[in-house]
């Protein structure tokens, strides 16, 4: 497996996300949390399919960390109305902004995927 040898942290719209080894952190912002948002930890080997949609100037883009947890599994995250992916723990939202470090998480959080998935 390769190794991350330091933890990767890439900052969200109101929340950070922390990528290790064997799990990904999410940590809200207090605005975030003030809302009812709270953070979450999911096991990479749980992980089914990481979701995204890239931000426009318009509208926030999204990574949706779907696990075999989620209520009606997989099928009902595959075009959820706009309106069901907020307050999701496993959901970590991005701006126009911060398009760069939604690139950058998801490239990362494709190789860790990779090697926990071949290690098993």
């Amino acid at each position: 497996m390769e190794e991350i040898v330091n933890p990767q942290t890439f900052k969200g719209f109101n929340a950070k996300v922390t990528l290790y080894n064997d799990r990904i952190e999410i940590t809200r912002d207090l605005t975030a949390k003030i809302g009812g948002v709270k953070g979450s930890i999911v096991a990479l080997v749980d992980l089914v399919q990481p979701l995204s949609k890239p931000p426009t100037a318009w509208v926030n883009g999204y990574v949706y960390l779907a696990t075999n947890a989620d209520p009606a599994h997989l099928s009902y995250w595959a075009d959820p109305p706009k309106w069901k992916i907020g307050r999701q723990s496993q959901l970590i939202l991005f701006n126009w902004f911060q398009r760069s470090n939604q690139a950058a998480f998801l490239a990362a959080l494709d190789t860790a995927w990779r090697a926990v998935r071949t290690e098993s």
